[in-house]
């Protein structure tokens, strides 16, 4: 999945799409790879209707997120200030990173460096 945790991304369909000039751009709270979905911040949101109980007696609505899939988001590249399509490179050192198709900036590393992808010096 090209989305992970924490990341800020860009809702692109759907009821909290946005228009052009009022784009939505949120963090990423949860991701669900097993259902192909996200939760977003402020994205989704919907009623629970809590029935009084003892702990809470006077009951009423609880707000709170719900899974979007996440076809419907796009990472956010602050170079770009927009969401992008993005690739995955490996660095001279051997660090798999995700980067923007567009301007070719970094969008951050993903997991340990291999050194088997990284360039030796000796090689010319």
């Amino acid at each position: 999945m090209h989305i992970r945790k924490d990341d800020q991304v860009e809702v692109i369909a759907g009821d909290d799409k946005g228009s052009a000039d009022d784009r939505r751009i949120a963090k990423v709270l949860r991701v669900i790879p097993e259902r192909n979905k996200v939760v977003v911040e402020g994205i989704n949101r919907v009623f629970k209707h809590m029935r009084p109980t003892q702990k809470n007696p006077q009951g009423g609505r609880l707000s709170k997120e719900m899974p979007i899939d996440a076809s419907n988001v796009m990472l956010y590249c602050p170079k770009c200030t927009r969401g992008v399509r993005i690739g995955h490179r490996y660095t001279d050192e051997g660090q798999k990173q995700r980067y923007c198709k567009s301007c070719g900036s970094s969008l951050g590393n993903l997991g340990p460096a291999k050194p088997a992808r990284a360039k030796s010096a000796s090689t010319s």
